[in-house]
């Protein structure tokens, strides 16, 4: 078989098993179509094996996501807020009901308040070099310029 070409004995699989010998390097692209038609959740791994991105397969940021979560926010990412990481909840930048996943990328630190805030008053936020952006509602800020939090001073995960 060719590098990344499946094995074709696969094809003779039972429905429901499947079987696959790889040769070489497997293109990424080639990953994800094999799992989207699988129905496989790809799992995003960072040093020592750590799982960084599990998808959509819970909603709920399990312990290790959190931690990096944290080391990165150091505590509520919400501009001027000074609530450290300890009572801080995560929270999806992009809404799980919208298809956000749950995973560093898609994380940030929100104590109680602003997390109701963000969600009461329909605040956006963005990720530049793994800082959160915040860019309040027209009704709040007619230009609606972006700001961060300068308490906390956030490290690349």
């Amino acid at each position: 078989p060719n590098p990344g070409t499946p094995n074709p004995g696969a094809a003779n699989a039972r429905p429901g098993t499947g079987t696959a010998t790889f040769h070489g390097p497997i293109h990424p692209t080639a990953i994800r179509k094999i799992a989207c038609d699988a129905d496989i959740i790809p799992v995003l791994l960072g040093s020592a094996g750590r799982v960084l991105d599990i998808g959509r397969t819970t909603r709920i940021f399990p312990p290790h996501i959190r931690k990096a979560i944290i080391a990165r926010d150091q505590g509520c990412a919400f501009p001027d807020c000074t609530i450290p990481a300890p009572w801080c909840e995560a929270h999806h930048i992009t809404y799980w009901t919208n298809e956000g996943t749950t995973s560093t990328d898609n994380g940030t630190l929100l104590c109680s308040h602003h997390h109701h805030v963000i969600h009461k008053e329909h605040w956006t936020i963005t990720t530049e070099t793994g800082v959160p952006w915040f860019t309040p509602p027209p009704h709040l800020d007619p230009r609606q310029t972006p700001r961060r939090n300068h308490h906390f001073r956030p490290t690349r995960t």
